[in-house]
């Protein structure tokens, strides 16, 4: 009765909230996001990365896009019905999202062999070090959701997003939908590969590749032996999935469904909540070892188990999976792999509570429900497992050391959870993956939102320590404000301790905290949280600017554009525009593109000793991070 009591007075707090000034500032920011004069989305309705077009962090250019960004924009779309009664684009926003994140390429896992996932390839710890070597007597399990899928589908295929795309395609590869390159004038959102060689490569040392190669571009086998050392290699393609996006996306369908149910509209979106549910079956591979290997004290890739049945899922929301195969029929072989490291800021115990428990969510696999019911709990331990005195979460778990099976040090043999070992770095250490405060708030958020959902009393603990934390690391002087930035960490769970090392104005940050408060203040009662949630708003408001919201950035990381790329000596290619890649290739060598954009003159400037850039960026998830903080804010309290 408590879960269903708790499902009525968020029905009934949404139902009562029709208008405000924090309702009011969603709309305002809402219609500039949508504004097609202020360049959020490309021709085909698709949200870039950033508005600006010199932008390099995770993805190198603001007009490439993410699945985070068409998550977030799902989720926007939910609160715009919540707000103004109208659910259709959140329909649309969905229905993109299905025309162009998820791969096409028909018939390309019909070769897949569950028995028998994929080929063993250690990580290495530096770009230098490869290609890696494939070592198919290394031994890996079974992989045991395949089957069940196909069932319950009908398909070989996937339904989960790639996680990168060239929206304007401008290296030219044209993978249109995921099929094989088509060149430089495709029509349409592109997508392209990033990040392969290990924790070390920063977008600095990437080599973009295609999803699809067939060696039309790259060296003499494409770009495959960059990445892979074999002793063939056959045209093929291969997409990753970012699952903390897969995850907010099936979260944003939840609050669609609670939001639209106490409108009378929810047969509206019922269709729409199907595909998310969908979503949510294929998310499960998510919860799994990379190569299906037991879970558990795995220190060497030659003796660890494989695993059979579900002993291989470590039931955490994991740092990705992919999938790929060849591309010519003829060779017919195909793989899957998940990821034995899990970063405390992916998870996401709403979706995972909505897809163990919401009807409209259940996914059709018989055992899906059950994964995600034991995946809840998991999540919970790991928040209990990695949260330091102070408050903050420290960063993950891992079933593979080094992303090949190795020993770790004796001092984290010590407390393992469920036998992975801890590491407050997962899978990137250039920056390192828990240095950037924003981890905290996304993952907090979700905490919260599931929290204020079932009233936990696990969650409101874990919540009760952070948000004390926060409020003491938050200070306001006039119309501004300073957050923890960039944090430090030392010690071993249980005895793991942050520290922060900058503190900054980051406005999307503010954001997720404002509204983790909100979650937080609204379910437990706590005024002082509450109070620093709109105090927070309210500061954030003083930046408001044509596009949206936004305070200038100095990036003296640019410097990297000179930036070395690693290539193996007499390995030679190219890129569609021609740019040459072998081994005196740089960032922007390989990018020579950029200098056509209209700031490159900043960036030079400052490569030829001049002063730090400044930048004043409109991100896509931070633009809707703020809206949807003004408008949480807005339902929950009706101010």
């Amino acid at each position: 009765m408590k879960m269903k009591f708790v499902a009525i007075v968020a029905i009934a707090l949404v139902a009562g909230a029709q208008a405000g000034t924090y309702t009011d500032r969603f709309l305002e920011q809402y219609n500039k996001i949508k504004n097609s004069n202020n360049g959020y989305f490309s021709k085909d309705n698709v949200p870039y990365h950033s508005v600006e077009t010199l932008i390099v962090e995770a993805p190198d250019h603001g007009h490439e896009t993410t699945s985070e960004a068409y998550s977030y924009w799902v989720w926007l779309e939910a609160m715009y019905g919540a707000i103004q009664g109208d659910f259709s684009n959140f329909n649309t926003a969905w229905n993109v999202l299905e025309q162009y994140a998820i791969p096409k390429l028909q018939n390309s896992n019909s070769y897949y062999n569950p028995s028998s996932p994929a080929t063993y390839a250690p990580e290495l710890d530096d770009p230098s070090q490869y290609p890696s070597a494939i070592d198919s007597s290394v031994k890996v399990g079974i992989d045991p959701l395949a089957n069940e899928l196909k069932n319950a589908y009908g398909s070989d295929e996937m339904y989960s997003m790639h996680w990168l795309f060239d929206v304007d395609n401008v290296y030219g590869f044209g993978n249109v939908q995921g099929q094989c390159e088509s060149g430089p004038y495709a029509s349409g959102p592109s997508f392209y590969n990033n990040y392969q060689r290990g924790p070390m490569e920063s977008v600095w040392r990437t080599i973009p590749q295609p999803t699809c190669d067939n060696y039309k571009y790259g060296g003499t086998n494409g770009f495959l032996d960059l990445f892979v050392k074999d002793n063939s290699y056959s045209p093929q393609y291969k997409y990753t999935a970012a699952p903390d996006a897969d995850a907010r996306a099936v979260q944003a369908a939840y609050w669609a469904n609670v939001w639209a149910t106490a409108k009378g509209q929810q047969s509206s979106v019922s269709s729409t909540l199907s595909k998310a549910a969908k979503m949510g079956d294929y998310l499960r591979y998510s919860l799994f070892d990379k190569y299906f290997k037991k879970i558990g004290n795995c220190y060497d890739a030659y003796s660890c188990q494989a695993g059979t049945g579900k002993d291989s899922a470590h039931y955490l929301i994991n740092w990705y999976f992919a999938w790929g195969g060849s591309y010519n029929a003829q060779y017919g072989w195909s793989w899957r792999i998940g990821d034995g490291a899990s970063h405390f800021g992916y998870q996401n115990p709403l979706a995972a509570y909505a897809l163990a428990n919401d009807a409209s969510l259940k996914p059709k696999s018989p055992t899906a429900s059950d994964d995600w019911s034991t995946s809840l709990t998991r999540q919970l331990e790991l928040y209990e497992y990695l949260q330091t005195s102070e408050g903050a979460f420290a960063g993950g778990v891992t079933n593979s050391w080094k992303g090949r099976y190795a020993q770790p040090d004796s001092d984290l043999l010590e407390n393992t959870f469920y036998g992975m070992f801890y590491d407050w770095e997962p899978v990137y250490h250039d920056p390192p993956s828990n240095r950037w405060f924003g981890m905290q708030a996304w993952s907090a958020d979700r905490l919260a939102q599931y929290y204020y959902v079932t009233g936990d009393s696990k969650a409101q603990s874990l919540l009760s320590k952070w948000v004390a934390w926060v409020t003491k690391e938050t200070t306001f002087s006039g119309n501004t404000f300073q957050m923890p930035s960039t944090l430090g960490w030392t010690g071993n769970p249980p005895n793991v301790h942050v520290s922060i090392t900058s503190y900054g104005i980051d406005l999307g940050c503010a954001a997720s905290t404002a509204r983790t408060l909100a979650y937080y203040a609204a379910k437990s009662g706590d005024s002082s949280a509450k109070e620093l949630a709109k105090k927070l708003l309210d500061a954030i408001y003083v930046y408001k600017d044509d596009l949206g919201f936004g305070v200038e950035e100095p990036r003296d990381d640019y410097t990297r554009f000179n930036e070395k790329v690693y290539v193996p000596s007499g390995w030679t290619g190219k890129y569609p525009n021609g740019d040459v890649i072998d081994s005196s290739a740089t960032f922007i060598g390989i990018r020579s593109w950029y200098k056509n954009d209209p700031n490159w003159s900043k960036v030079e400037a400052y490569l030829n000793g001049g002063e730090v850039p400044t930048f004043t960026y409109h991100r896509f998830w931070t633009q809707t991070d703020i809206a949807l903080a003004f408008g949480a804010y807005g339902l929950l309290f009706n101010e």
